[in-house]
């Protein structure tokens, strides 16, 4: 990532990496049918009274969200398949705005995993099996003090499995706000840091919080069974989503505009299968089973690229016009590896093992995503910013004043320009500069024998000259009848001249019927 930003160091303001939506998701014992079995047997339940059994703590929790909604004030609301949960949470915040505490309660018939009574050959007496059904799932929407505004989402039907989605970027700014740090944040984005360094101190700490017991205590507020009926039981938690952001911080749209379009170009044309599996630190071989896509889509305000590797993806996008953001997503850690404790052929080793889900490892999730994004940056380092070009450009065809007269604008494509620019810049020029002879004999050839035509090409010279130092293109040499081109005018006429004379024909020449 170093090369990237010492490229872009006048227009970069700094760098964030942080993590930005993580979706952690937590597993009762009782998920299996022999657990849920135990449970039932602890209970004195007959496995042919598990409609009746679960019906019944179904109904407590939702009774326990109706009984939250009520005390807190807040609207308990049912919502079909088609409503954004999202806006609708928007929209209730700006009706009855809240500082702290629960926001709103929905409630929605989704999909899920539970139980079926079944019967078989083997088995006289009925069996538990797992099945997809659908029941109704609460979402509760909490404005916490640490995390911001995050939801935490219970099925009611057994074995209540739960998941709980927060955002990075939210967490931080109220780490940012004790520590005095100043900032401007637009939505879950940055786009100001007043000391960034300080700031990624903070960020790198959100892996290694407690997170059981943090997520635990989420679990017990929405889930009044913990009181009585699942007292010893604690949820297991995994990182079922993890999103690993590095934003670069620009100083303007006028900064990242033009860079992006070119950043998002070579991306979408030059990066192989081979370069996303580098990113995601992978190689290419003949066992790889899998497979990978690439999808640029435009989308407002701007256009994002993604690239997917099984169930892995890195992508690009342009965040409210003044970051450049690269964002790792796992959702399958198994494709990369942790060093940690296992078994291996008998033996317990400490060796390099597939990453598990696990809450515990989210600080390895953050290594293996930095990684990812740095070698994205580091892959479009190769690319030119062209915003000066454009500026270049756009002067170059402006008319210009030059000691109170109006001078027309260059046409670098223009026959009449094209041969200036290519009397300028003859190689002999190199050395002493040139004079105004020096170009008519380069524009007109032999010299005239009448003197008045001489004078009339003198002043054609002279006046194209002074157009050539209006525009910044040449300078003269003090105290002498000599001009040199400016380092600009090198730039800007070669370019003219190369793509006069070799990119402009390729271009217009006619394809093949």
């Amino acid at each position: 990532m170093e090369r990237f930003l010492q490229k872009h160091a006048d227009k970069v303001t700094g760098v964030l990496s942080c993590f930005d939506r993580v979706l952690f998701k937590g597993h009762l014992p009782i998920c299996s049918p022999g657990g849920m079995a135990t449970l039932l047997d602890r209970h004195g339940v007959l496995i042919k009274d598990l409609r009746a059994f679960v019906q019944h703590h179904s109904g407590r929790i939702k009774e326990h969200a109706r009984a939250m909604c009520q005390r807190a004030g807040r609207p308990y609301v049912h919502v079909c398949r088609r409503q954004r949960k999202e806006h609708l949470v928007e929209t209730i915040l700006r009706r009855h705005p809240v500082t702290e505490g629960l926001v709103c309660v929905l409630a929605a018939v989704e999909g899920c995993t539970s139980f079926r009574v079944g019967h078989d050959r083997k088995h006289v007496r009925p069996q538990l099996r797992c099945e997809r059904r659908k029941c109704l799932c609460l979402y509760y929407y909490f404005l916490d003090p640490d995390f911001g505004l995050l939801h935490v989402r219970l099925q009611s039907w057994f074995p209540l499995t739960i998941q709980v989605c927060l955002n990075g970027h939210h967490w931080l700014a109220r780490q940012m706000d004790r520590a005095g740090i100043a900032y401007r944040q637009v939505d879950n984005a940055f786009v100001y840091l007043g000391d960034p360094q300080r700031a990624q101190a903070l960020a790198d700490r959100f892996a290694r919080l407690r997170w059981p017991r943090i997520l635990g205590q989420l679990a017990r507020r929405v889930c009044p069974l913990f009181e009585d009926l699942l007292k010893a039981m604690e949820y297991y938690w995994v990182s079922e989503q993890a999103e690993y952001a590095t934003d670069v911080l620009f100083r303007g749209r006028a900064s990242l505009c033009d860079l992006y379009e070119n950043l998002l170009r070579h991306a979408t044309l030059c990066f192989r299968a081979e370069d996303v599996m580098r990113f995601l630190g992978r190689k290419l071989h003949g066992c790889f089973a899998g497979d990978i896509v690439q999808q640029a889509k435009r989308r407002w305000p701007g256009a994002r690229i993604r690239h997917r590797m099984k169930g892995n993806w890195i992508k690009m996008y342009d965040k409210h016009g003044v970051i450049l953001r690269v964002e790792t997503v796992i959702n399958h850690p198994y494709e990369f590896r942790v060093r940690r404790r296992g078994v291996r052929k008998g033996r317990e080793v400490v060796d390099w093992f597939p990453l598990p889900k696990g809450v515990c490892h989210l600080w390895r999730y953050a290594q293996v995503s930095l990684r990812a994004n740095c070698r994205y940056l580091q892959a479009l380092a190769e690319v030119e910013d062209p915003t000066e070009a454009r500026r270049d450009l756009r002067r170059l065809t402006t008319a210009k004043k030059w000691r109170s007269r109006r001078l027309r604008g260059l046409h670098p494509l223009d026959a009449s320009d094209g041969a200036l620019f290519q009397a300028v810049l003859a190689g002999e020029h190199a050395i002493n500069g040139f004079t105004n002879r020096d170009i008519r004999q380069r524009l007109f050839g032999t010299p005239s024998r009448d003197g008045a035509e001489r004078r009339r090409q003198s002043a054609r010279v002279t006046r194209k000259l002074q157009l050539l130092r209006a525009h910044g293109l040449i300078r003269k040499i003090p105290r002498r009848h000599l001009y040199r081109p400016t380092d600009r005018g090198l730039r800007c006429m070669a370019a003219a001249i190369y793509l006069r004379e070799a990119e402009f024909p390729n271009i217009l020449q006619p394809t093949a019927a």
